[in-house]
């Protein structure tokens, strides 16, 4: 039941009647017709803009057109009041009926309540994550995890067929550093001092797979040259940390459906087939690029490369596949791994980056665009840094000096759920302050317990009305009589449940998944409010001594918003809870 869609048509249908009696023209497009809250909540339950968006087409004024839209309206039993407001707005205010049909909808459907086929089954391939397998996840992975899983999830419940995907970066000069790093410890493992040097990595982690290694091969390796073990070291150490990275995945609650492979393009044809498909279409040519923004033209060395022409889909400037040596250039796989993707029949494709690749959006989407006649779009989304804080001191990393805050140390402080809301309480793009005292405070300030709390209280109250012999199982409670739920506490509590079937599609919409977070966080802050104005109005509290009836009625909405609050937290990843400890 999505009531603003409901009173939408409902709006659609009164301008149809308006066009059948002639105060409307014919022909008009309604595609810019809106239904959505108030800014002010005092103005009523809905507003809408169509008499605003029609005045032109129908060479009217806005205000004589939302008058007569007012006079419709009011004649269907769901519109309590139809006012006029400013120079044509029209804001609604619904009968008291249509917020319990709503509560009712919500028991009904449970889990389901918010369901959409928005996406009508197309396919859709998420990318996240796609660490370098070098090490162990740090804490700037874990958002973009957690934003690429819960955006995955956001986007099942809208009714997509989606695809978790991993993207293996095993095929550039940083899995070679990996590998001499193994073999360093690996030779500390037979006894030797070793210092770390040339880039390669300190860290701790891979001092058990260079014992691990000695395990498998004894000392076959020591004293040898590189050529002898580089390649077969490689293989082996990224094996073993892509199965580090998958424990910490699962660790944070997060599943992929694919590893895909960088090291599988290369000699294989891919990179040569996408780069084929792009010169077909006459965007590969031989060329000199100009030089980089800022530098002076004695230091540049003007080199014919082979060029993608990316301009031509939206790009600054054309991007290098090929190098004057003939190597390929780290776009060149890229561009061939989308270029699968979109072979694999995908209708759209979402990569989740670090900020660090904000310079890597226009030729990505240049390259899709190009490879797929603009057939299949590519979001990319920018998680912006995480700043660890405790004691109220920054928590600073590195990850080459291999003293980096990893996704384990932050999940084991404070579990996944926590882990997982707070990492979602900013937009993707914005930065975000990650506390590990505050996370676990208990109070309003720390969303993840206020939202948790909530949830927990109405189960408190399940389990009391239970105790008191009164049924609270969701079909009584469907069938408990709601015509006295007037309050306005009590009406605003189902308003908001009203909201939540529209706000999954606008946040399925714009992938953006913190949109859930901060509607669960505005839902549960009314029902804190109801409770609290319970303890002054005896009248409010869910539980009415000698009335299992009205008990029933008040329990309803209560455990209406345990149904979008479990839900909602289903698709961030976070459990919810029974009671608070």
């Amino acid at each position: 039941m999505n009531i603003y869609a409901d009173i939408r048509a409902l709006v659609v249908d009164a301008l149809n009647g308006l066009v059948a009696d002639g105060t409307l023209p014919e022909g008009l497009d309604y595609a810019n017709v809106s239904v959505e809250p108030p800014r002010d909540a005092a103005h009523g339950d809905m507003a809408t803009n169509a008499a605003m968006v029609l005045a032109k087409p129908a060479k009217k004024k806005p205000r004589d057109i939302a008058e007569a839209l007012a006079a419709k309206l009011g004649e269907d039993a769901r519109v309590d009041t139809a006012d006029v407001a400013g120079p044509g707005f029209l804001n609604l205010r619904l009968a008291p009926a249509v917020w319990a049909d709503v509560v009712k909808a919500a028991l009904e459907q449970g889990a389901s309540f918010g369901k959409s086929d928005m996406g009508q089954g197309k396919r859709i391939n998420v990318e996240f994550v796609s660490a370098n397998p070098t090490g162990p996840l740090h804490v700037g992975h874990t958002r973009g995890a957690v934003f690429g899983d819960a955006l995955a999830a956001l986007l099942d419940f809208a009714g997509y067929d989606v695809t978790r995907e991993y993207y293996i970066n095993d095929g550039g000069a940083q899995v070679d550093v990996l590998a001499r790093s193994v073999y360093l410890r690996y030779l500390e493992a037979h006894g030797q001092e070793v210092a770390f040097e040339d880039g390669t990595y300190p860290g701790d982690y891979l001092i058990a797979v260079g014992e691990a290694l000695k395990e498998k091969v004894g000392d076959a390796y020591v004293g040898q040259p590189e050529s002898v073990w580089l390649e077969e070291i490689r293989d082996y150490a990224t094996d073993k940390m892509m199965g580090l990275i998958r424990e910490d995945l699962a660790a944070l609650g997060v599943t992929m459906d694919e590893f895909y492979s960088e090291k599988s393009l290369y000699g294989t044809g891919r990179i040569e087939a996408a780069l084929a498909a792009l010169e077909s279409k006459g965007l590969i040519y031989e060329g000199v690029l100009e030089p980089p923004k800022g530098k002076k033209p004695e230091d540049w060395e003007p080199r014919e490369q082979t060029l993608f022409k990316s301009t031509e889909h939206g790009d600054d400037v054309d991007r290098p596949v090929k190098k004057s040596d003939g190597a390929w250039t780290y776009f060149a796989p890229d561009i061939a791994y989308h270029y699968d993707k979109v072979e694999r029949g995908f209708d759209a494709l979402i990569d989740v980056f670090g900020a660090d690749h904000g310079g890597y959006v226009k030729r990505m989407k240049a390259a899709v665009s190009a490879l797929s006649d603009g057939r299949v779009p590519l979001d990319i989304k920018l998680t912006q840094l995480v700043k660890l804080y405790k004691n109220g001191e920054p928590f600073k990393m590195s990850k080459r000096a291999g003293t980096f805050v990893t996704l384990r140390d932050v999940v084991d402080q404070v579990g996944p759920d926590v882990t997982r809301f707070v990492m979602l309480t900013r937009k993707n793009d914005a930065p975000l302050d990650f506390d590990f005292d505050k996370v676990l405070e208990q109070s309003k300030d720390n969303p993840v317990f206020y939202v948790q709390y909530a949830h927990a209280r109405v189960k408190s109250v399940l389990r009391k009305a239970d105790e008191a012999g009164i049924a609270v199982d969701d079909a009584t409670l469907m069938a408990a009589d709601l015509s006295d739920m007037l309050h306005p506490s009590e009406l605003a509590v189902a308003a908001k449940i009203a909201e939540w079937p529209r706000l999954l599609e606008i946040a399925a919409r714009t992938n953006e998944p913190h949109r859930v977070a901060f509607y669960l966080y505005d839902l549960a802050g009314l029902l804190h409010a109801l409770w609290n104005k319970g303890n002054e109005e005896t009248g409010l509290r869910f539980l009415q001594e000698g009335d299992p009836a009205t008990s029933q009625a008040k329990i309803a909405l209560a455990r209406a918003v345990t149904v979008v609050i479990s839900t909602g937290l289903g698709i961030l990843g976070v459990t919810p809870v029974e009671e608070m400890r």
